[in-house]
């Protein structure tokens, strides 16, 4: 008995779409036998045909025609942005297609309106290439691990940051010279804003915050900083300390306290890392994140995070997933917010701080610097200070302290870029030991 194919529709068709393009002709038979039923590619929507000739006449400029038509099932959506992807895809959502997305940005933004679209017309939402590429991450949060606590999610997840500071830490060239050198590589875009100051991290970490903590966090509620700042003074301080420096992102269940009730925190921002923790020794553009749970204890994922190849392969996870629903006639995961947490201010959340400080060299100038932190609350784990000694010279004095709310830290740091006796802040950097016991803790 001949069986019903699933036909899709794509939006976009640049890097990663043509790699799913690729793979649904490359692996037709293969992906039949493991959905249960032929998939087959019924439209593409582009902006320039004439740069698609080989799809003949698949191609089509009416991107909201396509996802409403008849003739599909599913919707694959790999051209980014928040519009016009959302409504495209809210409409295909109310005309009861399923839909397979790489947007991080929209996902961030605007996924309680996908998830509640596709629950009103019963049919799917996957996600799996939003976040680390091939990296089977999101399928193990939201499936793998939905009957355990997840109490941290903490990585690598941006390959051209994580490319830049490699580069950095191993040749100690500048920010500049390794942004060069990574977009020259095509690690970087021609407008990099996105991955070097934080905003494609914070996407993600809003995304993975959201499966693990079962509670609704956007993109907003993400405190975000990029790498711009980070000097190759940096990456030998860091080195001193037996630490590399690598943007994480920080997604953290925060048990209660008092009268606080649980919440969570979503952070992303350049720090030192222990070197004997797995994640230092993450290099080039590959991803890799630490999830802790309860009962599973702590797991690392590792892989390729961006690129054609890779990303497709998570899309077509997600195509074969979908076509098996449709095929079985279920249905995958819906949204869980039913924890519906509070999010933490970056203020109220605890970190350590190194301090790197140019000073005067004369009396009283250390007991001035150790006042200001401990009138704050903030406790100085260890204090070095380098050059000066002949009076009246400027020394480098550094400052790594225990955890204490941020707020306190940021306020104390304001503080002693005003003092007399201090010529200048050169840098702060955050210390995370990201759970490893015994080390940099």
């Amino acid at each position: 008995m001949a069986v019903t194919p699933i036909r899709v529709a794509m939006l976009g068709c640049g890097t990663v779409g043509s790699e799913v393009v690729r793979l649904l002709r490359d692996h037709a038979d293969e992906l039949a036998a493991r959905a249960g039923a032929p998939v087959e590619l019924t439209g593409v929507a582009v902006r320039r045909p004439h740069r698609h000739g080989d799809l003949a006449d698949l191609l089509t400029t009416d991107a909201a025609g396509l996802v409403t038509r008849d003739d599909v099932d599913v919707v694959v959506e790999v051209i980014g942005g928040i519009e016009p992807a959302r409504t495209l895809l809210l409409e295909a959502l109310k005309a009861g297609k399923s839909v397979v997305t790489a947007n991080k940005a929209l996902l961030a933004e605007d996924g309680p309106a996908l998830a509640e679209a596709a629950d009103a017309s019963g049919v799917d939402l996957y996600y799996e290439a939003a976040v680390a590429g091939a990296i089977p991450l999101l399928r193990s949060l939201r499936e793998s691990l939905a009957g355990d606590r997840i109490t941290r999610v903490a990585g690598i997840v941006n390959g051209t940051t994580n490319f830049i500071l490699s580069a950095m830490t191993a040749s100690g060239s500048s920010f500049a010279e390794a942004l060069e050198e990574a977009t020259r590589l095509g690690y970087a875009e021609a407008d990099p804003s996105a991955d070097v100051d934080g905003y494609d991290a914070a996407s993600k970490a809003a995304i993975l915050a959201s499966l693990a903590f079962h509670t609704r966090v956007t993109a907003s509620d993400v405190h975000c900083e990029g790498i711009r700042s980070v000097t190759s003074s940096d990456i030998a301080a860091a080195a001193g300390m037996d630490c590399v420096i690598k943007l994480v992102a920080i997604c953290e269940r925060i048990p209660p306290d008092g009268d606080v009730p649980e919440s969570v925190s979503a952070r992303v921002y350049p720090a030192m890392i222990p070197a004997v923790h797995p994640l230092a020794s993450v290099d080039g553009a590959f991803n890799a994140v630490f999830v802790e749970a309860e009962a599973a204890g702590q797991m690392m994922f590792y892989g390729q995070g961006a690129g054609g190849a890779p990303t497709a392969s998570a899309v077509l996870g997600d195509l074969v997933a979908v076509a098996r629903n449709r095929v079985g006639g279920g249905r995958g995961p819906r949204e869980s917010a039913y924890a519906s947490l509070a999010v933490r201010s970056m203020g109220t959340v605890r970190t350590r701080y190194h301090v790197s400080l140019d000073v005067d060299d004369r009396a009283g100038v250390l007991a001035a610097i150790a006042g200001e932190f401990s009138h704050r609350g903030v406790s100085i784990a260890a204090v070095r200070q380098t050059g000066g000694g002949n009076g009246g010279e400027a020394a480098r004095l550094v400052v790594v302290t225990h955890a204490a709310p941020e707020a306190a830290l940021a306020a104390t740091v304001e503080v002693l870029a005003g003092l007399d006796v201090v010529r200048g802040v050169d840098s702060v950097l955050r210390v995370e030991d990201l759970g490893r016991k015994g080390v940099a803790g």
